[in-house]
């Protein structure tokens, strides 16, 4: 069994932690939009003001997985949410435990946090994800249903704050 260390990203992980999330993003179909770049994700996960925190699992020098999260800071319980924006396991180490490991660093992270819950998306269709999930004790949340506001959306509701009826 491959033996994979569980760590906190560094910035001198970012030029092999973009082939993974590349690979993440040609999986959810959504690589054409994929505008990450070493510069960015240095500024935005390293900076002196991170907006992530990244976990990886490396073994033998070479990254297997990584995990993104974001804090919001409080709720209506001014408990802080972690959300889970990113799992990605590349296939060649997927089902030996590392995707399992990396949600246990997350979770401890939240609770050392004091998160009073943890949030993520699956991509629909993707019963793997669920299953692993389901298994680890996630279950869906049926009370909301997710909804998005593209550019385009949010540059005229930004124009015309006029309400309309409906």
């Amino acid at each position: 069994m491959l033996s994979a260390d569980i760590r906190e990203a560094r910035a001198e992980d970012v030029p092999a932690l973009l082939p993974l999330m590349r690979e993440l993003a040609r999986f959810e179909d959504y690589l054409e939009d994929f505008a990450v770049d070493e510069a960015q994700l240095l500024a935005r996960a390293f900076g002196p003001q991170p907006q992530c925190r990244i976990v990886v699992a490396e073994a033998a020098g070479r990254l297997l997985g990584y995990a993104v999260t974001l804090e919001i800071a409080f709720t209506y319980d001014l408990q802080p949410t972690l959300v889970l924006k990113e799992l990605f396991v590349t296939p060649p180490a997927r089902s030996i435990g590392i995707g399992e490991r990396l949600l246990a660093d997350v979770a401890r992270f939240a609770l050392a946090r004091g998160a009073g819950r943890m949030k993520w998306d699956v991509l629909a269709g993707n019963g793997d994800a669920e299953r692993f999930y389901q298994r680890l004790g996630g279950r869906p949340e049926g009370k909301w249903i997710a909804y998005g506001m593209n550019a385009e959306a949010l540059a005229a509701l930004a124009d015309d704050p006029t309400p309309t009826p409906g």
